[in-house]
């Protein structure tokens, strides 16, 4: 199906749905592995965000159209019914925003090494080594998505590689970068108007403890761990979880589901 823009797949077979929304620098091909092992007992949706396909004209798109994107997507595919979002990177920062403003349509969230980056917390726990890393990443995405081109396109593979990106390098493109630009900008209203993630349902949340610096803080992740139904993992992986270590990620993501399934019918 397309929802505006944006082409949606729809897989699998199950009475409950997992949307899934990558972030930077991939596309909806980060969760293939996931998608074989959860098609058979789930309906999985999943979708390239907008701007990021390479395929298109390069566009900037504003946090209120990427929510409602998804808000689009969730009820074309799963009309008056809950889901799971399963998130990752600047798809837990798109993710969250959306459960907060349509909290009636998400039953479970999963986010993957993205948790309360940039609130007071978080930044109070980063060292200043860390916070340059911080900005020098991110400002480099920004002028490359400004520059565009073969040279914007070269930053963004460099940045990519720099990074560890378990994917191909030369499959990035400096149109993926547009998050960064509006973030550091203020460009198309940029995310001032962003909430800090508090789930209002319960929730898995996956992180990378290889990595020089984390993107969530201790005291949010201990108010997650201690809410009924949801839970904290660390994984010996860097930042992308659901690629380094497959097989134990799906593991966990369907021994949680399985989990909360067996609370709510003993209910």
């Amino acid at each position: 199906m397309d929802a505006g823009s944006v082409e949606v797949l729809v897989e699998g077979t199950g009475p409950e749905t997992f949307v899934l929304i990558h972030g930077w620098p991939d596309t909806h091909r980060l969760w293939d592995r996931q998608v074989v092992a959860l098609r058979d007992n789930y309906r999985c949706v999943r979708f390239t965000l907008p701007g990021f396909d390479p395929r298109r004209p390069r566009q900037a798109y504003s946090l209120d159209e990427v929510v409602e994107t998804i808000c689009r997507i969730v009820e074309h595919t799963c009309p008056g019914e809950q889901v799971t979002l399963l998130l990752h990177d600047w798809g837990c920062f798109f993710g969250y925003q959306f459960a907060m403003r349509y909290p009636q349509r998400v039953k479970r969230v999963i986010g993957v090494d993205v948790g309360d980056v940039g609130s007071r917390r978080h930044l109070q726990e980063l060292s200043p080594k860390a916070k340059a890393m911080v900005v020098g990443y991110q400002v480099w995405l920004a002028l490359a998505w400004r520059i565009g081109g073969r040279f914007g396109d070269w930053m963004a593979q460099t940045m990519a590689r720099a990074l560890r990106y378990p994917g191909n390098p030369q499959c990035v493109g400096a149109q993926m970068g547009y998050p960064y630009y509006v973030q550091w900008t203020g460009a198309l209203g940029g995310y001032r108007q962003a909430k800090t993630f508090t789930p209002a349902c319960p929730m898995l949340f996956v992180y990378g403890k290889r990595k020089p610096l984390m993107f969530h803080s201790s005291a949010w992740t201990e108010k997650i761990d201690a809410r009924s139904g949801s839970q904290v993992l660390g994984f010996d992986t860097g930042h992308w979880v659901m690629v380094e270590k497959p097989e134990e990620f799906n593991q966990a993501v369907t021994a949680w589901m399985s989990a909360g399934d067996a609370v709510a019918q003993s209910r």
